[in-house]
């Protein structure tokens, strides 16, 4: 295989793997912006259960008022019976605790201008090439807790503080059942990483 691509790279053709490899890259492309819409639907849902206006919705999203109402309408009943969404840095259900380690190991990266371990890894599961699984959470665990032993004196206060007690509650066994169902009822676990990772990052830039 590898001498049959050889000899079409030699004569100016394009390879099975040069094909295999530009291929596999547009999937992704196309995954990711699969799941970004439909993140972008559950945060349009959750937006109208806590209020916000359909004018404001469609400016915030760079969406038509129209396609902003039809999905208001798909929605209303749905966010009626949702509860409030919590806000607070410390909640522990999972979803949650993996939004802020993206949070801070996104801002870890962009603090050290790419040059982090982490780097790879954060723009892989920005560009939807890596979920969120167990194994992933740990190695991302793993390069932030890196970037931070190394280079801690070059990241903005309160990493090193953010990293313990993520850690901390990712380390215990079994997070209590509240914990658990309070995290499930108050949206889908997308959504959850996704407001807890601005969050993060919003109190490590001192915004909260």
């Amino acid at each position: 295989m590898a001498g049959e691509e050889g000899r079409h790279a030699g004569s100016g053709a394009l390879t099975e793997g040069q094909a295999e490899r530009m291929l596999a890259g547009m999937n992704d492309v196309i995954r990711a912006g699969e799941e970004a819409r439909k993140l972008r639907a559950e945060v349009i849902k959750l937006l109208v259960g806590l209020g916000w206006t359909q004018e404001r919705i469609a400016e915030l999203a760079d969406m038509s008022q129209p396609a902003v109402s039809k999905q208001v309408t798909k929605y209303r009943g749905e966010s009626d019976r949702l509860p409030p969404l919590r806000l607070h840095l410390g909640q522990t259900d999972l979803p949650w605790l993996e939004g802020r380690l993206w949070g801070l190991a996104e801002a870890v990266s962009e603090a050290l201008d790419g040059d982090a371990r982490c780097t790879r890894h954060v723009e892989a599961v920005d560009r939807g090439r890596k979920r969120f699984t167990p194994q992933s959470v740990d190695e991302l665990r793993r390069l932030v807790e890196e970037d931070l032993r190394r280079r801690q004196a070059e990241l903005p206060g309160g990493c090193r503080k953010a990293y313990d007690e993520i850690s901390r509650s990712l380390d215990v066994p079994a997070r209590s059942g509240a914990d658990a169902a309070s995290g499930a009822d108050a949206g889908p676990p997308s959504v959850r990483r996704a407001v807890a990772r601005e969050i993060q990052r919003d109190h490590l830039e001192g915004r909260c």
